[in-house]
């Protein structure tokens, strides 16, 4: 039987490997993490989640303070956002979250960490800053980088992706944001808010075009009504370095367009981070999409596993550690578990917020399932109100017989009121329990109880219902009207 340096080796101290480093040593695994960078946390933590959510709350206070008289307070004049202020905060907030994603943390827990660039020599070995490192299994959690277009010019053109946005030297004067899914349209209104004039340009003729029309439509009108100009159905023909600003030429109904701004960010999707891992020379099957794995998360060599971004299907945080879960299961614990997606979250943090678990509408109607509609407004939201957020509405869509395959909510902290529905899905909870739970009031938590109690009202307070109970109880009917 071979012997090898450690039980399990991740290439990627990201989310995904950070999970199955940490659960691996704790299991008594001999665990090996190595990491490309200077430093842990991944992606997420340096360039994605946190330094973009920080961001995103600076730009949503100074939206509030230059909307003070919707709250009963005096009108006041903001001066210019200061950017390396703000940049200060978000360094300081990623400091605070990387002392638990530190070396000295992961050594405490058993996982020795090592950094630099590493590639597999054979099946169960990789090289590394001259040493050679064996393990019984390999975990791939290599994450992804911004994909960049082929765009004629872009290449003599300076422009910046969610590696570089958080760390500008000063506040744009002007931004063109070439994409329009989740990162473009989140950093738009950020930068907006902030005092930036931007531009977005869009391929597809809507933004977030995985969500459903109605709600990704009225994000637009929103973004839209605070300045952001959306340039839709438009493709990129070239762009150019004009001195202090960039040129962007578009496309759009047989005409051309040229848009001009001093800062150009590409924000048009991902890429798995697989190359120079010496993965072909080892017979490791992938593509551009990532990965090719089974649904135990196996390569097509049965001890490399695959976690995170490299999957190419769900590439958000919550993903890779659900998935770095699953890869214990099979390496560490030997039992087979396979991922399911089919009550899986996700959330765009736009303001106000758009989550959403299991199926829309679209995805319903693309899988032929029959389907109802169940909304509720948050203007009808007490708290809601009080709170002066009276835009969106969570939608429920149920089966033929009643089951709820999907929700989606836009409105405030859409991304917390989910929550209470990744419990309920995956649990396969009776709605009739969500329906007869009681929520604090005033709470916006209470429209997730309403939307459920709308569906049932149409059945307990029918014609027959009042019909039988007038026979029962000998009911008199109604009082007035």
């Amino acid at each position: 039987m071979a012997t090898y340096d450690f039980d399990i080796g991740i290439l990627g101290g990201g989310a995904a490997g950070l999970t199955v480093a940490a659960g691996a040593a704790q299991l008594g695994a001999k665990t090996l993490l190595l990491e490309k960078d200077p430093e842990l946390g991944g992606d997420c933590l340096h360039y994605g989640c946190v330094p973009s959510k920080t961001l995103i709350r600076t730009a949503n206070v100074r939206h509030m303070m230059r909307n003070a008289g919707r709250y009963g307070l005096p009108e006041t004049d903001l001066p210019q956002v200061d950017f390396g202020a703000v940049r200060e905060r978000i360094r300081s907030v990623i400091a605070d979250i990387q002392k638990h994603d530190s070396e000295e943390r992961f050594c405490s827990l058993g996982a020795k960490v090592e950094f630099g660039y590493a590639f597999f020599k054979d099946e169960h070995a990789v090289l590394l800053n001259g040493k050679t490192y064996s393990a019984r299994y390999w975990v791939i959690a290599t994450g992804s980088s911004p994909s960049v277009p082929p765009i004629e010019g872009l290449d003599q053109t300076p422009f910046i992706t969610n590696k570089e946005v958080f760390s500008l030297e000063r506040l744009p004067g002007s931004m063109i944001v070439i994409g329009g899914g989740a990162i473009g349209i989140e950093m738009a209104q950020a930068f907006n808010r902030l005092g930036t004039r931007v531009f977005v340009i869009q391929r597809g003729g809507r933004i977030l075009s995985r969500e459903d029309a109605d709600l990704s439509g009225e994000i637009l009108n929103i973004l839209s009504s605070e300045g952001v100009v959306f340039h839709l159905n438009s493709s990129v023909v070239s762009a150019r370095n004009i001195g202090g600003e960039r040129e962007v030429v578009i496309a759009r109904g047989g005409e051309t367009l040229s848009i001009r701004a001093e800062t150009l960010l590409i924000a048009t999707g991902r890429e798995a981070n697989l190359g120079c891992l010496g993965l072909e020379e080892i017979g490791v099957e992938f593509d551009r999409k990532g990965l090719k794995l089974d649904k135990r998360l196996r390569t097509n060599l049965a001890h490399i596993f695959g976690a995170g971004d490299v999957t190419g299907d769900y590439q958000f945080t919550h993903a890779a550690g659900y998935e770095g879960g699953i890869v214990l299961n099979n390496a560490v614990f030997h039992i087979p578990r396979r991922v399911d997606y089919t009550f899986f979250p996700s959330c765009t943090f736009t303001d106000p917020e758009l989550a959403s678990i299991g199926m829309n509408e679209q995805a319903a109607k693309a899988a032929g399932i029959e389907y109802a509609v169940y909304t509720e407004e948050f203007r009808e939201n007490d708290r809601s109100l009080a709170e002066g957020e009276r835009l969106g509405k969570i939608k429920m869509l149920l089966d033929e017989r009643g089951k709820c395959i999907g929700v989606q909510i836009l409105g405030p902290h859409a991304g917390e009121l989910i929550g209470e529905w990744v419990a309920v899905m995956n649990a396969r909870m009776r709605l009739s329990s969500l329906a007869a739970s009681v929520h604090p009031y005033p709470t916006l938590g209470e429209i997730n109880k309403k939307v459920v109690s709308d569906y049932f009202a149409q059945k307990i307070f029918s014609e027959p219902v009042r019909k039988g109970l007038k026979f029962l109880f000998n009911l008199k009917g109604r009082a007035c009207g």
